[in-house]
């Protein structure tokens, strides 16, 4: 099936054949959807802390981050700003000239409300010689989009959305970078006053985030009274997969080479792998919000990372006395409460086949997550479930709609009584208890991507997408769902997405 040279095109991607073959057998084979016990809801999965509790597991934060801990913040940032100007793009190519449609008139009717307005007016008045509201007098709206977000204007509709202004202050406009920088400062500084961010970029982007970083790092230390430590990574190329045509053969470009493709966000769990860290919040690039609503996010950021803190530190506990061996009757039943109850780990329906502290040991020592959970309000975001493992155990799991059957009865009625969704909202513990990494690779069910159906040069493909980095690829971490206000939640998903009060 391979030529010489699309072996030595595998061997440039740092690919086994062998992968490449398991690839090529999952677009025949396709993945098994997964088995459903119930959604995780309050109090079955889902974990509700009174507001007189929330001090606690806070202050349990604060008091960690008084020891030499390592902390990171990181940031998946690599997307194109593409899809959050989709409406805008379809309006260029539109056979009309006027804005019609709600999305079109709402941009036009707010315009001057962006933190990009006065660089746009800037980039209109250097190609056209007028400015927005001139052009916009004279009809001239699809001079106004292009100026946005062609190359030869702000080129917004090209670059990842980290590097465009989302929100206005009187000091300077900030970017979706800065106000990480910013939110870090708030719940990731450790005692030494230091902010550990990491950004995963794509190469061709990685020069703009360090000239950003670099021209405004400075200013916000002196603002916030820190020090950033600010790294970078991008998508390993070994973690591309092999794209096929419509009857599952390797698709070819018009040279004959062969497609590999990115693997989704899945491929992150590689970059999340290499990161020295002990504690890792996890936050998409484009949930930000201004100054004035940050202490109410961190408050909660504290919380979910406070109750990890408790958690793990129990587990440790556990481990070291089965480490030591000769554990009574009571203390073995208490660490399997806490498996069941606590960790929401469903012990096997036939009983365990091994002995009760191996299987202790097993479940208790591997990386551990705390996700927030929003009430669904229609969001699109993967949601909370109770699943069953390999294993023979149920555990606590994020799933995508692609993975539910949606001719499993059983799946579909978990699916309407599921009540919330995760918005990429997670604290991680990745060191065991004597402080050595997991190997991360090791935790991720290789059963949970999915095929996604693409085009390329007008041809049909079939992608082959990773076990996403918070689903499949967490799949056998100890896994906490807490409850977090959708006030939390403040994605940006198209550029209109910016007028909403959170981020004006």
């Amino acid at each position: 099936m391979f030529t010489p040279r699309d072996l030595a095109q595998i061997k440039e991607m740092n690919l086994s054949l062998d992968e490449v073959e398991e690839q090529l057998k999952r677009f025949k084979q396709g993945f098994p959807y997964l088995t459903i016990i119930s959604a995780a809801t309050i109090d079955k999965g889902i974990m509700r802390i009174p507001e007189t509790a929330e001090k606690h597991y806070i202050e349990e934060w604060a008091h960690f981050l008084r020891d030499d801990h390592q902390v990171v913040k990181f940031v998946p940032a690599s997307g194109a700003a593409s899809r959050m100007f989709k409406d805008l793009f379809a309006f260029l190519d539109a056979d009309y000239a006027v804005p019609t449609t709600e999305a079109e008139k709402t941009f036009f009717g707010n315009i001057d409300k962006f933190a990009f307005y006065l660089s746009l007016d800037a980039s209109c008045k250097d190609l056209y010689g007028h400015t927005v509201s001139e052009l916009v007098e004279r009809g001239r709206y699809k001079d106004v989009v292009s100026a946005l977000l062609m190359p030869d204007g702000l080129n917004y509709g090209y670059l990842p959305k980290g590097l465009l202004l989302f929100h206005k202050y009187p000091e300077g406009n900030r970017t979706p970078v800065g106000e990480h920088l910013t939110e870090g400062s708030y719940y990731a500084m450790n005692r030494d006053r230091e902010v550990n961010i990491h950004f995963t970029v794509s190469p061709e982007h990685r020069p703009f985030f360090e000239a950003l970083v670099g021209a405004r790092k400075s200013a916000y230390e002196m603002k916030l009274d820190c020090f950033f430590d600010v790294s970078y990574s991008e998508q390993k190329p070994c973690t591309n997969t092999i794209a096929v045509d419509m009857n599952d053969e390797p698709f070819r470009e018009e040279d004959g080479s062969l497609l590999f493709r990115p693997g989704g966000h899945g491929a992150l769990i590689e970059n999340l792998n290499d990161v020295d860290a002990e504690i890792i919040f996890i936050k998409n690039i484009d949930n930000v919000v201004p100054d004035r609503l940050k202490p109410h996010e961190a408050q909660y950021k504290k919380l979910l990372a406070g109750v990890l803190v408790r958690l793990r530190q129990r587990a440790f506990g556990y481990l070291e006395k089965l480490e030591k061996g000769n554990c009574s009757t009571e203390e073995l039943a208490e660490m399997f409460e806490f498996t069941k109850n606590e960790l929401c780990i469903i012990p096997p329906e036939g009983g365990l086949t091994e002995s009760l502290p191996d299987y202790l040991k097993r479940k208790l020592d591997r990386p551990f997550r705390v996700c927030g959970m929003v009430k669904n309000v229609g969001e699109p975001g993967g949601g909370p479930f109770i699943v069953k493992n390999a294993d023979g155990t149920a555990s606590l799991q994020i799933l995508e709609s692609s993975q539910i059957d949606l001719n499993d009865p059983k799946a579909m009625e978990a699916l309407r009584k599921s009540s919330h969704f995760n918005p990429v909202d997670l604290v991680c513990a990745v060191k065991d208890r004597k402080g050595k990494k997991y190997h991360l690779p090791d935790y991720v069910d290789k059963n949970t991507g999915f095929i996604s159906k693409k085009s390329k040069n007008g041809k049909e493909l079939k992608a082959l997408e990773l076990p996403g980095l918070w689903n499949g690829g967490m799949s056998d971490w100890n896994t906490i769902f807490v409850e977090v206000p959708i006030s939390t939640f403040n994605p940006v998903k198209t550029v209109n997405d910016l007028l909403r009060p959170e981020h004006q």
